[in-house]
Protein backbone atom coordinates (compact mmCIF):
# COMPACT_ATOMS: atom_id res chain seq x y z
CA UNK A 1 0.00 0.00 0.00
CA UNK A 2 0.99 3.48 -0.71
CA UNK A 3 -0.07 6.57 1.17
CA UNK A 4 -0.01 10.06 -0.99
CA UNK A 5 -0.41 13.79 0.56
CA UNK A 6 -0.74 16.52 -1.29
CA UNK A 7 -0.31 20.18 0.35
CA UNK A 8 0.44 23.36 -1.57
CA UNK A 9 -2.90 24.42 -3.22
CA UNK A 10 -4.65 27.47 -2.83
CA UNK A 11 -6.17 30.81 -4.54
CA UNK A 12 -3.74 32.86 -6.70
CA UNK A 13 -4.26 35.42 -9.20
CA UNK A 14 -3.76 35.04 -12.81
CA UNK A 15 -0.19 35.10 -13.88
CA UNK A 16 0.89 33.91 -10.52
CA UNK A 17 2.71 30.58 -9.40
CA UNK A 18 2.18 27.80 -6.99
CA UNK A 19 3.89 24.92 -6.35
CA UNK A 20 2.52 21.01 -5.33
CA UNK A 21 3.90 19.10 -3.35
CA UNK A 22 3.06 15.35 -2.78
CA UNK A 23 4.37 12.72 -0.18
CA UNK A 24 4.57 9.28 -0.60
CA UNK A 25 4.75 7.14 2.33
CA UNK A 26 4.01 2.97 2.65
CA UNK A 27 5.66 0.92 0.20
CA UNK A 28 7.60 3.32 -1.70
CA UNK A 29 10.14 1.18 -3.18
CA UNK A 30 7.41 -0.42 -5.82
CA UNK A 31 6.53 3.23 -7.10
CA UNK A 32 7.28 3.72 -11.13
CA UNK A 33 5.64 6.62 -12.23
CA UNK A 34 4.24 9.87 -9.88
CA UNK A 35 2.53 12.13 -11.64
CA UNK A 36 -0.42 15.34 -10.96
CA UNK A 37 -4.01 14.76 -12.47
CA UNK A 38 -6.79 17.52 -12.60
CA UNK A 39 -10.32 17.82 -12.16
CA UNK A 40 -11.90 20.98 -13.59
CA UNK A 41 -15.59 21.98 -13.15
CA UNK A 42 -17.87 19.75 -15.49
CA UNK A 43 -14.94 18.23 -16.97
CA UNK A 44 -13.25 14.63 -16.36
CA UNK A 45 -9.94 13.96 -14.67
CA UNK A 46 -6.80 14.95 -16.70
CA UNK A 47 -3.37 14.17 -16.39
CA UNK A 48 -1.13 16.98 -16.02
CA UNK A 49 2.31 15.95 -15.72
CA UNK A 50 3.83 12.74 -14.87
CA UNK A 51 7.70 11.68 -14.12
CA UNK A 52 8.07 8.34 -14.68
CA UNK A 53 11.47 6.72 -12.47
CA UNK A 54 14.16 7.06 -13.89
CA UNK A 55 12.90 8.39 -17.92
CA UNK A 56 11.41 11.86 -19.18
CA UNK A 57 8.83 13.88 -17.81
CA UNK A 58 5.50 14.16 -19.53
CA UNK A 59 3.34 17.08 -19.78
CA UNK A 60 -0.27 18.07 -20.91
CA UNK A 61 -0.18 20.26 -24.02
CA UNK A 62 -1.79 23.31 -22.00
CA UNK A 63 0.81 23.02 -19.55
CA UNK A 64 4.13 22.90 -21.34
CA UNK A 65 5.88 25.78 -21.13
CA UNK A 66 4.02 27.01 -17.19
CA UNK A 67 4.34 23.98 -15.18
CA UNK A 68 7.55 21.48 -13.95
CA UNK A 69 7.28 18.40 -12.19
CA UNK A 70 10.20 17.10 -10.09
CA UNK A 71 10.64 14.26 -7.81
CA UNK A 72 12.86 13.65 -4.77
CA UNK A 73 14.09 9.83 -4.40
CA UNK A 74 15.18 10.34 -1.51
CA UNK A 75 12.36 11.99 0.47
CA UNK A 76 9.52 10.07 -2.30
CA UNK A 77 7.72 13.11 -2.52
CA UNK A 78 6.93 15.00 -6.49
CA UNK A 79 6.20 17.97 -6.75
CA UNK A 80 4.48 20.41 -9.58
CA UNK A 81 5.55 24.02 -10.15
CA UNK A 82 3.01 26.04 -11.81
CA UNK A 83 4.00 29.19 -13.25
CA UNK A 84 1.47 31.71 -15.36
CA UNK A 85 -1.37 30.30 -14.16
CA UNK A 86 -4.75 30.80 -16.18
CA UNK A 87 -8.05 30.52 -14.69
CA UNK A 88 -8.51 27.26 -16.55
CA UNK A 89 -6.21 25.70 -14.47
CA UNK A 90 -8.63 25.73 -11.80
CA UNK A 91 -9.59 22.88 -10.40
CA UNK A 92 -8.67 19.77 -8.10
CA UNK A 93 -5.22 18.54 -8.39
CA UNK A 94 -4.62 15.29 -7.39
CA UNK A 95 -1.53 13.18 -6.79
CA UNK A 96 -1.18 9.86 -8.48
CA UNK A 97 1.76 6.58 -8.19
CA UNK A 98 1.59 4.02 -10.25
CA UNK A 99 3.60 0.86 -8.95
CA UNK A 100 6.10 -0.20 -11.55
CA UNK A 101 5.65 -3.81 -11.58
CA UNK A 102 1.55 -4.83 -11.50
CA UNK A 103 0.24 -0.90 -12.41
CA UNK A 104 -1.83 -0.28 -9.39
CA UNK A 105 -3.10 2.94 -8.88
CA UNK A 106 -3.15 5.25 -5.65
CA UNK A 107 -4.75 8.64 -5.44
CA UNK A 108 -3.79 11.33 -2.92
CA UNK A 109 -7.03 13.21 -1.72
CA UNK A 110 -6.38 16.18 -3.96
CA UNK A 111 -5.80 19.61 -3.12
CA UNK A 112 -7.88 23.14 -4.47
CA UNK A 113 -6.14 25.05 -6.77
CA UNK A 114 -8.14 28.41 -7.69
CA UNK A 115 -6.75 30.85 -10.00
CA UNK A 116 -8.93 33.93 -10.40
CA UNK A 117 -8.70 37.71 -9.82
Amino acid sequence: QVQLVESGGGLVQPGGSLKLSCAASGSNSGIGTMGWYRQSPGKERELVASAPRGGTANYADSVKGRFTISRDYVKNTVSLQMDSLKPDDTGVYYCNAVTAIRGTNYWGRGTQVTVSS
